[in-house]
């Protein structure tokens, strides 16, 4: 009778498994499509995807965050 039950308690533990496995992989795909939106959106944010490098040139003409190193004179 016991081997019954633990028998019955098994399968039931394999069906539970299986439901969290493919809940798993469901919220897996969900939170990766929402990063991939998410990081899409930053890079058009900061124009890293479509500015062509144009951003680029002005921040190495000394522009942007880049100027500190002679601002701090006491």
């Amino acid at each position: 009778m016991g081997s019954i039950i633990s028998a019955i308690g098994g399968a039931i533990m394999s069906i539970i498994s299986a439901i969290a496995g493919v809940i798993e992989a469901i919220v897996g795909a969900i939170v990766s499509i929402l990063l991939a939106i998410w990081d899409f959106f930053v890079c058009i944010i900061c124009c890293e995807c479509f500015s062509g490098g144009s951003r680029r040139s002005t921040r190495s003409r000394g522009g942007g965050f880049g100027r500190r190193r002679g601002a701090a004179t006491y």
